[in-house]
């Protein structure tokens, strides 16, 4: 009994890891949303109506002023 248990378990993770497989082989792993909030760190929050956290603030700040160092050095992202 205990074998076959660990038999369908195993059976399961590789039908997942083979779907992870075809997903990753289709294109990108990250979701127009995840892409969305790299931009923007507020952007979910404010999406779903709330105020963005104190963190994704922080975040946006220190992304905003990273450009402006690029900018200023004639990097550009």
């Amino acid at each position: 009994m205990l074998m076959r248990s660990c038999d369908l378990e195993d059976e399961r993770s590789i039908a997942n890891k083979l779907a992870r497989e075809e997903h990753r082989q289709e294109g990108s792993d990250i979701s127009k949303e995840a892409k969305d909030s790299q931009a923007d760190p507020t952007l979910p929050a404010k999406k779903h109506g709330n105020e963005p956290s104190k963190g994704a603030k922080i975040d946006a700040e220190l992304q905003q002023e990273e450009e402006e160092m690029l900018k200023k050095k004639g990097i550009k992202k």
